[in-house]
């Protein structure tokens, strides 16, 4: 069930990104956050660009044909499906969210192209065998997938869980799946600071990490270049602009 009174991550992200799904407990935790670190919107915009960015190269120069979108959020503009279907119509997208709001709105993710398919999973990050189970009834497992983890790893407690839900996920899937992961890092005091007061007010958490360890997010995967980086220096696509302390790492499994 929705709760309104409630900042959920997936409303406040809407809201940084100039969407309308949202409600005025988001909208003015979003406020107060970006009051008091204004690089916070920047933040939300720059990691949809790098994701539509992933997406098109995975399509384009890996040949990547189905993607796991595990954390997906609320439909803004570039959804996965979009970006990948641009480039080759055939591609096959699933989307994950346990969000209930999310969920509602998931209708708006399933208009794909008709060469390829879209669907939505409404299951929890921490249940990888019921996303796997659901996901293949749209996705050919046996087949490499691209599964993207946006913001999503750093809800769970410990950089050990979100190790551990990568492995579970990508650990079934064959040789020459991708993983794409984003999450914040703990480098900026500022930024650690305005964490905090999202922790005592939104739901659910979100922990804050080293380098290292979101590096170990791809133990046993072969990160490709420029291995794992700044959002804004992942192929960027203009011209030089500071970093955001928010990283992504692109990675193959061998």
């Amino acid at each position: 069930m929705t709760d309104p009174a409630t900042p959920q991550t997936a409303r406040v992200w809407n809201y940084w990104l100039g969407g309308t799904d949202n409600f005025p407990a988001d909208r003015a935790l979003g406020d107060e956050i970006a009051q008091a670190f204004p690089l916070v919107v920047e933040i939300a915009r720059a990691t949809r660009s790098v994701l539509t960015r992933a997406v098109r190269h995975l399509v384009a120069e890996a040949g990547v044909r189905q993607f796991l979108d595990v954390g997906a959020g609320l439909p803004t503009a570039d959804n996965t499906h979009e970006v990948a279907q641009s480039v080759a119509p055939e591609c096959r997208v699933v989307y994950v969210d346990f969000d209930a709001h999310v969920q509602a709105h998931a209708r708006r993710l399933l208009r794909g192209h008709p060469a390829g398919a879209t669907d939505f999973v409404h299951a929890d990050l921490r249940d990888p065998a019921t996303i796997l189970r659901e996901a293949a009834r749209t996705l050919d497992l046996d087949r490499p997938v691209a599964v993207i983890l946006s913001g999503i790893l750093a809800h769970l407690p410990s950089a050990a869980e979100a190790r551990a839900a990568v492995r579970a996920l990508m650990a079934p899937l064959p040789s020459g799946s991708h993983l794409v992961a984003i999450d914040g890092a703990d480098t900026n005091p500022e930024l650690n600071d305005v964490m905090r007061i999202w922790n005592q007010t939104a739901d659910p958490p979100y922990e804050m990490r080293s380098p290292a360890e979101i590096r170990s997010y791809f133990d046993g995967l072969e990160l490709l270049p420029p291995g794992l980086v700044d959002v804004t220096l992942w192929h960027p696509a203009g011209g030089p602009v500071p970093p955001l302390d928010n990283l992504i790492g692109v990675a193959r499994k061998p």
